[in-house]
């Protein structure tokens, strides 16, 4: 299968069309993040996952003034559930004053599960099954990663399966398959982690990311002291400044002896949650509400998952044929650096300029919470666009297993 970019589709829609405004479109009316945070480490250490997704679903809400009886269904993207993960996302929903009678559910599509959440909401508003919807992501990679989190044995009989065996690769070792496979050198993929880190440290400074992060007040203990204290985390704690291609060459491979894989060159282990309230157009209008985008359209690929980091190859085409855009049309991507390896095949063979993608640095550089992720792309997204005054723009990701997954939306800033 080669990914390819189809140039016209008479039957899409095009840009033009995208960028109309109907009363049924699937519009965004508000989008937040929490910052994210070194797992383990960080300023959520201490925070269970649902207690950061309270405040996200909150806040997406209360910064509209929507009465959130209005809220008809929510979606939560968690790979890591705890206990299941419906019963910790309905208590959060309730904890974040909406009111039982708004139902809410769980969904795991790994990586690209606060995208797939969002566009579950999307699909129902486009159905005519609800009128407002919380799409939203959330993951605590310190209480939900690691062995604890692995189940005690497999099928054998599935495992008999190539395929179905490659789904237990480690993901590094995924990402040293595509280096290998596709020749991806270490020097490119410590050059494309640089400048991820060098963008998110320029842009922290800058204090580009203020408006996209949702102050949390939390409990924090002092690992030196054990005191606990009330702290308000507002910032990324994993942007490193002064990162460069030369320091990040000096990290020993993660993964395998002669490995280009290491710790400055994949995403970080990280705590977090986002929430995107989406409505319909004539519904938003009538109440009053700002709208800042439109949701246009998602796709999803599977490919092979000794290599499932070259899903957005496959994704991105996928979701640009089926709306009649073409490469150009958008004026950036945000695609999710699982790790440089991937991001920079998936560049290469889509053609894509390194100037449009991650403007403000990626998951190397300020985390990915496996559930979070897609969801804070689109909060992302859009602040970049308003920042910047662009329109058209892509999110994609890698999903373990081996899937790709991309979606396009429309700034209205």
């Amino acid at each position: 299968m080669a990914p390819t970019i189809q140039r016209t589709s008479p039957s899409a829609p095009g840009k033009a069309a995208v960028l109309a405004k109907n009363d049924n479109d699937v519009v965004i009316v508000a989008a937040v993040r929490s910052a994210m945070t070194k797992g383990n480490r960080g300023g959520f250490k201490d925070t269970r996952p649902e207690e950061i997704l309270t405040g996200v679903l909150r806040a997406v809400y209360t910064k509209v003034n929507l009465d959130p009886a209005l809220i008809e269904d929510i979606s939560v993207g968690n790979v890591l559930p705890p206990g299941g993960g419906a019963s910790a996302a309905r208590m959060a929903a309730l904890h974040a004053g909406i009111p039982v009678s708004t139902s809410i559910a769980t969904v795991n599509r790994q990586c690209s599960s606060g995208l797939t959440a969002v566009n579950l909401i999307a699909a129902q508003i486009l159905a005519g099954q609800i009128d407002i919807g919380i799409g939203a992501g959330v993951e605590s990679m310190t209480f939900g990663f690691g062995p604890a989190a692995q189940p005690d044995g497999w099928s054998e009989a599935v495992l008999s399966h190539q395929d179905a065996e490659d789904c237990l690769l480690p993901m590094g070792i995924t990402s040293e398959n595509v280096a290998t496979d596709y020749g991806i050198t270490r020097a490119q993929q410590d050059a494309f982690a640089a400048n991820s880190f060098q963008k998110a440290a320029a842009a922290a400074k800058a204090g580009r990311f203020r408006d996209e992060i949702v102050p949390l007040k939390v409990r924090w203990v002092d690992p030196k002291t054990e005191q606990v204290k009330e702290v308000t985390i507002a910032a990324d704690d994993g942007i490193r400044d002064g990162v460069t291609a030369e320091s990040l060459s000096k990290l020993k491979p993660s993964f395998k002896k002669d490995g280009t894989t290491h710790a400055g060159n994949a995403s970080q282990i990280s705590d977090g949650a986002a929430a995107v309230l989406l409505a319909r157009r004539s519904v938003a209008n009538r109440l009053g509400l700002p709208i800042v985008g439109k949701f246009v359209a998602a796709a999803t690929v599977g490919v092979p998952p000794r290599v499932m980091g070259i899903g957005p190859a496959f994704a991105i085409p996928k979701v640009l044929n089926q709306t009649g855009l073409t490469a150009d049309d958008i004026d950036f991507f945000e695609i999710n650096e699982a790790f440089a390896s991937q991001v920079v095949y998936c560049l290469q063979k889509l053609g894509l300029p390194h100037e449009k993608v991650n403007l403000n640095g990626g998951a190397i550089a300020i985390g990915h919470p496996l559930g979070m992720t897609g969801a804070r792309q689109i909060a992302t997204g859009l602040n970049i666009a308003k920042q910047t005054n662009k329109r058209i723009f892509v999110t994609s990701m890698c999903i373990g297993s081996g899937m790709g997954m991309a979606a396009v939306f429309v700034s209205e800033h």
